[in-house]
Formats: structure tokens, C-alpha cells, sequence
């Protein structure tokens, strides 16, 4: 429930801030267009009567500014773009009649708040999504090599590519031409940099893994098949307080559910939202795959479940076979695999959230 007497919103961009109080009192509108700056925003926020809440959407700019004005004893409410409601007949938007909204919603209590990482988890979100960017980097860059070989009728038949065989090949590789050699020994080297970054970020995030406030997590994440310390960290710092979903709601935050627009006797279900944390969404993709083949506990395996606890273990075993099982069924049923990988991928998130909310 709001108690303050002012409610503030804050439409904010990285060289202007738009502001907007609504006095509960008086009921007078305070507006005015603010430099960057989170002191500057805070001596405004202090010039309006108070005690005072403030709102503002989530964004590129961080939560630098709800660290500041939480510090200085002033409630900060920062709101989810995708759940912010606006009238449909409402086609001016401008940055000052947003921050009017947002003061609005708030006194309504009509906000739906981000959860809000420390220092620490944002820190490690950053090391994540870096090496999220260097993975695309990296495919990117095989691809122009591979592609460029192909123009040249050269494919790589040997078996998997990318591996040192494959290395080999490629150093072996002669075209006519100096311009498009020069080419290749640009597009190989560009290859070889994003391998070598990518894999000084994977020993960065291994340390990180082993020793900070995600290992509990990461450890129990890690006693179900596809979920890698790599995918369990990212899992962990991407998802934050996992406390706040339960098993049935985490599959709609990562945008794994079914779209739905029903009205009336009419129900029609469309393709996965696909809302909410693109990258959680990748890893449980890709993680779900791994439970398609015949489960065995291997050497792999195993050595992450001498990390957990026995309790860990013994949920991750029952997840493992239950997840294996609903790949079995969707085989007898005939479905799609690709249908029954988001399937199997929306419950393997259900199973990561008991996992993550288990005590040790």
C-alpha cells in the first residue's frame, strides 16, 4: 500500500532525466527536466514534500540510482518495462508525460518492481553476459571462415568441426589469390582471439563458481545432466533470488510457456512467449537436449554430485529420470522434437528452482 504524501517518477536516459511529483496532499504536479546524476536526481527528490517514494523503469542506466536514493532513506520502486500498463487510446509519448505515468502507477500501487542485485551479483552478471557476447563473437567468426572456405569450394569433411583436427586443416588450407588469403589468416585469427577470450572468461567464471555466494546454487544446480558449473552459474546470477517464483511460475519469467489469447469458448495457444531472460532460456534449451539420450550417471556427472549434498543428489537423480521419462513419451506420442525440447525445457526450470530453493 502507498503511505508516502509524494509520489515521484522518474523517466531516465543517459543525458536527461525527466521527473514528476504528485503531492497526495495538495494534489499539485511538480515537473521539471533534470541533468544526468544521481546526487543532482537525489537534491531534487529532497525539494518536494515529503516523505516521498520514487519510480523508475529498468533500463541501460542500472540500478546506480535505486542504490543511491535507497541509501538516503528515500523508497525507490524500480518497474518492469514489459508489465507497466498504459491505455490503449494513448498515442503521445513523451519523456515527460512517461514520468507522469510512472508517479501516477505508483500511488496506485499499479507497479511491477525488478528484483534489485547487489553489487556483487551485478558484478557477476557482467562476467556472464561477456562471455554470452564472446560466444556469439565466436560463431560469428567461424562462420566468415567457414563460409568464406565454401565460396572457395573447400568443405571440411574430416568429422566435427572445430576441433584440432579441423585446426589442422584450415592451417593447410592454400587459396588462389593474395587478397583472399589475407582474407582467411584475418578471419582464422579473429577465430583464435575469441577462443583464447572465451576461454579466459570460462576460467574466470570457474573461480568465481567455486568460491562466492553462488556456489550453494551452483553445486545443487549442477546434480542435473546439461547444467555445467558454466550454465549453473549463469542459471544462478541471471535467475538471483529464486525465492521469488515457484515451480510453476519460473517457466513464465523465462518465457517458456505457451502464448494464450482466449475470450469467450474460444482457447487458442500459440508458440513460447519467449518474455522474460533470453539467456536463462538458452541455457535450459540447450540443457534439455542432454536429457533426450539414455540416463547413466557418468564420470562427468558424478563429480559434480561429490559436490552437493545427498539430498542435492538425490533430487537431481529424481529429476534426471523424470525428464528422461517425458522424453520417452513424447517419442511414443511422436512429437516433434524441437516441440518437446521447449517441453522438457520449461519443466527442467521447475526442477532448477527446487534445487536452488533447497536448504543444504
Amino acid at each position: 500500500m502507498f503511505t508516502e504524501r509524494t509520489s515521484v517518477g522518474l523517466d531516465v536516459h543517459a543525458r536527461s532525466v525527466a521527473a514528476a511529483a504528485i503531492d497526495g496532499v495538495t494534489g499539485e504536479l511538480f515537473q521539471t527536466k533534470l541533468p544526468p546524476g544521481n546526487d543532482r536526481i537525489l537534491e531534487w527528490v529532497r525539494g518536494v514534500p515529503g516523505p516521498v517514494a520514487v519510480a523508475y523503469e529498468a533500463g541501460p542506466t542500472g540500478f546506480g540510482l535505486h542504490r543511491t536514493l535507497t541509501a538516503a532513506g528515500v523508497r525507490c520502486v524500480v518497474a518492469a518495462p514489459s508489465k507497466l500498463q498504459r491505455p490503449s487510446g494513448d498515442r503521445v509519448k513523451t519523456d515527460a508525460r512517461d514520468a507522469v505515468h510512472l508517479a501516477r502507477l505508483l500511488r496506485l500501487d499499479e507497479i511491477t518492481p525488478v528484483s534489485i542485485p547487489t553489487a556483487d551479483q551485478e558484478a557477476a552478471r557482467d562476467l556472464v553476459r561477456a562471455r554470452e557476447d564472446c560466444r556469439g563473437d565466436l560463431m560469428r567468426a567461424r562462420h566468415r571462415v567457414s563460409k568464406l572456405l565454401l565460396r572457395h569450394g573447400l568443405v571440411y569433411d574430416g568429422g566435427a568441426a572445430w576441433t584440432g583436427k579441423h585446426d589442422r586443416w584450415l592451417t593447410q588450407q592454400h587459396l588462389a589469390g593474395a587478397a583472399s588469403r589475407a582474407a582467411l589468416d584475418a578471419g582464422y585469427e579473429t577465430v583464435l582471439q575469441a577462443k583464447a577470450r572465451r576461454d579466459r572468461l570460462d576460467r574466470a567464471i570457474t573461480d568465481l563458481a567455486a568460491d562466492s555466494e553462488f556456489t550453494p546454487v551452483v553445486r545443487r544446480l549442477g546434480c542435473l545432466r546439461g547444467v555445467s558449473t558454466l550454465t549453473g552459474f549463469a542459471l544462478a546470477v541471471e535467475i538471483g533470488d529464486w525465492a521469488r517464483f515457484t515451480g510453476n511460475s519460473i517457466g513464465s519469467f523465462v518465457g517458456l510457456v505457451p502464448s494464450e489469447f482466449s475470450s469467450g469458448q474460444s482457447r487458442v495457444q500459440g508458440p513460447i512467449t519467449k518474455t522474460g531472460n533470453g539467456h536463462a532460456r538458452r541455457l535450459l534449451v540447450e540443457a534439455a537436449w542432454h536429457h533426450q539420450p539414455q540416463y547413466r550417471v557418468g564420470a562427468v556427472l558424478r563429480a559434480r554430485w561429490e559436490l552437493a549434498s545427498a539430498a542435492a543428489r538425490a533430487r537431481g537423480d529424481l529429476g534426471n529420470r523424470r525428464l528422461h521419462d517425458r522424453w520417452v513419451r513424447f517419442g511414443q506420442r511422436r512429437k516433434r522434437h524441437t516441440i518437446a525440447n521447449i517441453a522438457v525445457a520449461r519443466e527442467l526450470a521447475g526442477w532448477c528452482w527446487s534445487l536452488a530453493v533447497m536448504d543444504d
